[in-house]
Parts: structure tokens; sequence; C-alpha cells
């Protein structure tokens, strides 16, 4: 089961709804959903909120570090309450996805995500879930930097809003561990609209 949910992105307001901060933007919509405040706390170097579920107590945070230190803040809430790699979710921006779309991972590289990096190095593992959130690429290698940072138009930033909302009903899966369900849940694309059928050709009217 999971016992933290971490959301990346970078403090102030001059970097609010940048594709940067696809993962702060999750967990204040799962903050809602629990119905729980994050607050800011010291010891922990970000905003933090506990809720209680059905499934067991978990904590919120969104590191207040900035981004290549946001193991620091991982690491100092993981440690105190004795909690594992393989029991935190990080929700972060992925530029190898369009927006809109979402994927579920267990480990792996950090494939160039500086919070990532300084998480697997902070936690001494790599062994942590992932909630990747399609952000685009912007085709260049040398444009990501400024394109992370950047605000998404509105058409881009709606994608995430609906994402994310639509990653809400597998919240209770992924608390319970249920992660193979969970998986199935977030990756479900929705069914295509069936065409509609041609009505029958009628026959020759018959004669008399």
């Amino acid at each position: 089961m999971l016992r933290m949910l971490v959301g990346l992105g970078n403090p102030g307001t001059e970097y609010e709804d940048t594709r940067h901060n696809a993962g702060f933007a999750w967990v204040d919509a799962v903050a809602r959903e629990l119905k729980v405040s994050l607050q800011a706390e010291r010891s922990y170097f970000g905003l933090a909120a506990r809720a209680r579920t059905a499934q067991g107590d978990v904590w919120l945070l969104e590191p207040m570090t900035y981004m290549n230190l946001s193991g620091k803040s991982v690491a100092a809430l993981a440690r105190f309450f004795k909690i594992q790699p393989q029991e935190i979710l990080v929700a972060h921006d992925e530029l190898d996805l369009p927006p809109g779309e979402m994927k579920l991972k267990r480990g792996g590289s950090a494939a160039g995500h500086n919070g990532l990096k300084d998480m697997a190095a902070q936690l001494g593992s790599q062994d942590f879930w992932r909630l990747r959130l399609g952000i685009g690429h912007p085709g260049q290698r040398d444009a990501v930097a400024g394109y992370v940072l950047r605000r998404a138009p509105a058409a881009e930033r709606d994608l995430l809003q609906d994402c994310i909302h639509k990653s809400l009903p597998a919240l209770p899966l992924l608390l319970a561990g249920e992660f193979d369900r969970a998986t199935q849940a977030l990756h479900a694309k929705p069914q295509r609209p069936k065409p509609a059928r041609k009505p029958a050709a009628e026959g020759p009217e018959a004669s008399a």
C-alpha cells in the first residue's frame, strides 16, 4: 500500500501553472478529494497534510525546495515516519507522453528529470512509484528547459486537468496497493463511439 503521495514542482507565483508543476496540480486535486489542507511543515521542507482514509493514513507532500532538491523534502518525511520507497508515489510532468495521457510505473531511471534524480539519490533507491502526467515534448532537446518552465496554452492545461480528474477514481486502489487494477483504470482510454448503423435497404414493394 501507499503511505505518501508526492507532487513535484517549483514554489512561487512565477511558476504557477507551468508544465513542470503538473505534480503540484495532482496533489492539490487529491487534497480536495480527501478533504485535507496542505500546510507549511518546516521539518519536511514543504507543504504537507495527513489524510485518514479507509485504506489507512497517507501523507500528501509538495516539496518547497525547488525541483532539483525535491528529495531533501521527501526523504525528511519518509525517514521520520519510516516510509519505504515502494510506499511512495510521486506525480510528475512527463515529456514522453502527450498532454492528457498518464502512466503508472514503479522504479526505473529518472530519464533526465531532476526531481526524480534527487529523490532517488536522497532515498538511496529508485524503487518508488511514479504517476507520469503527459505534457508533450517541444521537439528539440535544447528547448526542454524553457518549455517545462512556461505556462502551457489553455487547451493543454484543460487536458491536464481532465487527466487529473480521471485519475481520482483510482485513488482507493492505489492507496490499497492494488496496483494492477489501478494501472488498468489509469491507462484506460475512452472508448470511441461506435459508428451509427445504416438503415437496412428496403426491397421493392410487392405488386398487387
